[in-house]
């Protein structure tokens, strides 16, 4: 079962912070779903746009970090992101202070390094944030001009910023709104869905035993920092490196199903919930439809001993003399009304 859907990963994008914990786990979560890659570079995309300006970078390096992360497993990613890259890069160096225009430029400078995109794609990342801190200094420039003059803004007044104020309060309240529309009970699911569910949790990532061995049998140099002094060549070095390589591909990997498997759950358990709701609904009705047929059944029952009883103290027909023998006959209508 898979718990990529274009709804969860708008709530996720949603709650998605600087930090590098909150930009690695929704990374890991993302390469997971990889080949769902398109949808999610379409979602991040229109996000990105609608998102405020103080957050726009993250998504770069949300984005930074599922591209070359993602490499290894295959270029989903780095295909899906290509077409889009560049018009994102401009978009976020135009909406962005200066200093967010360096973060931009060590990502661009880690993409160069590592040859992420090809040459062409690169010359035009450059050029968009080459642009763009041109026009950053034409702004500067037009500024300190600006309050050199000691211009008067005298078109900010008061009565513009009440609006303002009941705009963002409407905000507020439609947000809330938003809120308590998602509050609503889902549809119950259809039962082949449920026990497919619970079927393909029985090979979730918790379960997966071989990899608990490979993670249980990790060497304890790739865990122990102070272990590092040991290391006194190169050679050593390099082999070091390429375990703690291996053990954070490992680690990342896992984490990244253990975090699927844990929306899987959350998944599951609100399908039981529902299913359970929908249970619940139906019992009450058939416990009513059966009182009901009760009562219907105690009326006929009643209605047969009747009836039973009524049949028993009719007379037998059976019993009754034969009128029908050729001795005997019926009278003519003549013979009944004749006059003496």
């Amino acid at each position: 079962m898979s718990a990529f859907s274009e709804a969860a990963l708008e709530k996720k994008l949603s709650e998605l912070s600087n930090s590098q914990q909150s930009v690695q786990t929704l990374s890991l979560w993302l390469i997971h779903h990889r080949k769902h890659s398109r949808p999610i570079v379409t979602v991040w995309e229109r996000e990105l746009r609608k998102a405020k300006p103080n957050r726009k970078l993250t998504f770069l390096y949300l984005a930074n970090d599922v591209i070359q992360n993602s490499k290894r497993k295959g270029p989903e990613f780095t295909k899906d992101f290509a077409p889009v890259i560049v018009e994102a890069f401009k978009h976020v160096s135009s909406e962005t202070d200066e200093s967010c225009k360096k973060h931009l430029g060590r990502v661009l400078s880690i993409w160069e390094e590592r040859s992420v995109y090809e040459n062409d794609v690169l010359e035009q990342l450059k050029q968009a944030l080459c642009k763009c801190r041109i026009l950053i200094s034409y702004l500067d420039l037009f500024i300190k001009m600006y309050s050199s003059l000691k211009l008067k803004c005298s078109f900010i007044s008061d009565g513009d910023k009440k609006p303002r104020k009941r705009t963002y309060e409407q905000i507020k309240v439609d947000e809330n709104e938003n809120c308590s529309s998602l509050g609503s009970p889902s549809e119950p699911p259809q039962t082949l869905d449920l026990v497919r569910a619970l079927q393909d949790l029985e090979n979730a990532a918790s379960g997966d035993a071989a990899v608990h061995q490979r993670i249980a049998s990790l060497p304890v140099e790739v865990q122990e920092v102070s272990l590092l002094d040991k290391i006194t060549d190169k050679e050593s070095g390099e082999r070091l490196s390429k375990m703690v390589e291996d053990a954070c591909m490992l680690l990342a990997d896992y984490n990244g199903r253990l975090a699927a498997e844990i929306d899987d759950r959350k998944q599951l358990t609100r399908m039981l919930a529902d299913f359970l709701r929908c249970q619940k609904e139906a019992l009450a009705e058939k416990e009513h439809k059966l009182e009901e047929y009760k009562r219907k059944l105690a009326r006929v029952s009643l209605v047969r001993k009747e009836l039973r009883s009524r049949i028993q103290n009719l007379p037998d027909l059976s019993r009754l003399p034969n009128v029908t023998g050729s001795h005997m006959h019926l009278p003519f209508a003549g013979d009944i009304y004749s006059e003496d």
